[in-house]
């Protein structure tokens, strides 16, 4: 069946090219030029074919007729003449004084009305024929549109359970009485309970919030059915909502189940007021997934869960007790969840023995879980490549200097200048980190170029929620103090200090339209950032101009205040500052308990396997001071 379709497609669209090229064909030299050509004498014979009744009036008129041409340089062509006295007497001439021939057939009537039909039904056909095997192709053995069919996959009994999750025990709790209710329904029902029947997690790219929708079907063993959000969304009107019922349709016959519909801000967006045409294919799209959701047919056992980190723009509606009644929140870990990734990931990675993993993940502050995944596996390659059995200390360190700042540039030739630069910079703000009480303390100094920067300093970020007014100033002051150390030793000043500004600047800022810390326009939030379409902050300004001034001037008082209190700072601890320039510019990297040394009037061990890009001393990863 399927072959007689493919030949008899491939039967009209050779008669059709044959129709089209005989109908170009024969347009494609007008009458004029015909004659303009015989009287020249480039005609070399002529053969007309008069259409339906050939015949002769008393005027000398006949009805149109076909011409095929044979020139002189062997070109053939044809064109439409209309037969008449003038025309014969062309001919006529041209035989006697060129040679020309010419002749008059009678046409086949049978043939050209055949042709002539197939030319006038040929669009007809290959419309119809298309919309045809449009709609055969389209169907399944059921007689489904196949295009309209969910595309969601259904895994029967997924393996990952809670054990492969770690880092989110909050999220794990709330989702446990989801994989309860699923293991045992009547229990819930006979006592008259009424299970959330949706859950949305919420987390920053990379947090697991997949893999926690994964475990929660794993730990109840049922059907777990996913789908992407964009995958409802088509050019065709009206599939998305087909695609939605289909996808529910199956999860009735599978229940109890699980529907996963990951970046559901593909379809949950708000709808719009209708002056744009709101009754777009999107929003049919949503509003079939509110029915489906919590229509009449709420019977059966279903969960839905949804993954998001843009909950800001999804519809009111879809967050409303009935749809989506509890939003977990899965958030970058604290130090013990990151602890606990570790952990997990590392289960199949030998690790050295003194590879301390609590350590670790005190030196991963804001990491998530795929960055830890990311890092060991780094860390894996790392050893490897080395020809190393086990995952050391070092392999760790150059995995996180990797992945925050870049490779290191090993061709890169830097001058001593541009060193000596760096290294007062990199000084600057590591002696300001651990002089200052409420600072950071540093973690890791070094000259050696990573990504764009020419040198950095790493701190062990403290993980609080809260920072006082002061531990803000003490944070501008290290940002400042890099600038400092330059102006202090070479009397001027290079362009290395452009990110620190802008770190400290929005500081400042944050300090004086935010955070109510400015004793000059005293406790109000004057600047709140809002999110727009694309996830991008924006400033939304509701003060005079006045007040903006006054914005300005008082974040350039914060600004100056700090730059001032460094370079004091420094100077009063100016033979520190040369002692720990000079051991890094041999050294080219310090580590902390190197750098504490150095502080105290300590000497340094000899290091026969110095430091280097491939040897890093531990690991970190903090506010960097890219040079």
């Amino acid at each position: 069946m399927r072959n007689w379709i493919r030949q008899s497609v491939v039967t009209l669209l050779v008669l059709g090219g044959m129709v089209l090229g005989h109908a170009a064909l024969a347009q494609g030299v007008s009458e004029s030029q015909f004659l303009e050509d015989l009287r020249l004498g480039g005609v070399q014979s002529v053969t007309i074919m008069p259409s339906g009744n050939a015949s002769i009036s008393s005027s000398g008129v006949v009805q149109v007729s076909t011409a095929r041409i044979v020139s002189k340089d062997d070109h053939n062509y044809e064109t439409q003449l209309l037969l008449d006295k003038r025309l014969f007497n062309e001919l006529n001439l041209a035989r006697q004084k060129y040679n020309t021939e010419y002749r008059i057939v009678g046409a086949n009537r049978t043939n050209r009305f055949l042709l002539l039909g197939l030319q006038a039904l040929l669009p007809i056909l290959l419309i119809g024929g298309f919309l045809w095997f449009r709609s055969r192709a389209s169907k399944d053995v059921g007689g489904a549109p196949s295009f309209g069919k969910s595309r969601a996959r259904q895994v029967e009994k997924p393996k990952v359970t809670f054990r492969e999750v770690a880092g989110c025990d909050e999220a794990k709790e709330e989702l446990a009485e989801i994989v309860d209710f699923l293991k045992n329904p009547t229990r819930f029902h006979d006592i008259g309970a009424r299970i959330p029947k949706g859950c949305l997690l919420i987390g920053p790219p990379g947090s697991g919030k997949t893999l926690l929708a994964k475990a929660v079907a794993g730990e109840a063993r049922v059907p777990f059915f996913t789908i992407s959000g964009s995958d409802f969304v088509e050019m065709f009107v009206g599939v998305g909502a087909s695609r939605v019922r289909d996808l529910f349709e199956q999860a009735r016959k599978a229940a109890p189940c699980i529907i996963f519909i990951d970046e559901i801000d593909a379809v949950g967006r708000k709808r719009s007021s209708g002056m744009n045409g709101g009754n777009d294919e999107r929003e049919q799209t949503l509003n079939q997934l509110l029915v489906e959701m919590d229509g009449f047919e709420t019977k059966h056992d279903i969960i839905i869960l949804a993954a998001t980190n843009r909950p800001d723009v999804l519809d009111s509606a879809l967050l409303r007790p009935g749809r989506f009644d509890r939003q977990v929140v899965v958030d970058a870990p604290d130090v013990k969840g990151r602890e606990e990734i570790l952990r997990v990931h590392s289960r199949k990675k030998p690790l050295e023995e003194n590879v301390d993993l609590k350590l670790i993940a005190r030196r991963t502050p804001g990491m998530v879980g795929a960055d830890l995944e990311n890092l060991l596996n780094e860390a894996a390659l790392l050893a490897a490549r080395a020809g190393r059995r086990r995952i050391g200390i070092k392999d760790l360190d150059e995995a996180a200097d990797r992945v925050t700042m870049g490779a290191a540039r090993k061709s890169r030739v830097i001058g001593e200048a541009d060193k000596r630069i760096t290294a007062f910079h990199e000084v600057g703000h590591a002696l300001a980190a651990n002089l200052l009480p409420l600072a950071d303390r540093v973690h890791k100094l070094t000259i050696v170029p990573r990504g764009s920067a020419a040198g950095f300093m790493q701190t062990m970020p403290s993980e609080q929620d809260h920072l006082t007014r002061n531990q803000i100033l003490e944070h501008i002051t290290v940002f400042m103090a890099g600038r400092a150390a330059e102006e202090l030793e070479f009397g001027d000043v290079t362009t290395g200090a452009q990110n620190d500004f802008a770190r400290a600047t929005q500081l400042a800022r944050k300090m004086v339209g935010e955070w109510g810390m400015s004793q000059t326009l005293g406790h109000v939030a004057l600047i709140e950032e809002n999110q727009d379409y694309l996830g991008l902050g924006i400033e939304n300004r509701q003060y005079s101009n006045a007040t903006a001034k006054a914005i300005d001037f008082e974040v350039k008082t914060i600004l100056e205040t700090c730059y001032a209190a460094a370079k004091t700072l420094l100077e009063q601890h100016r033979h520190l500052m040369m002692r720990v320039v000079d051991e890094l510019l041999i050294r080219e990297t310090l580590n902390a308990e190197e750098f504490q040394m150095l502080l105290e009037g300590q000497e340094l061990p000899d290091d026969d396997s110095s430091t280097t890009p491939d040897e890093p001393s531990s690991l970190g990863k903090g506010h960097g001071f890219p040079a």
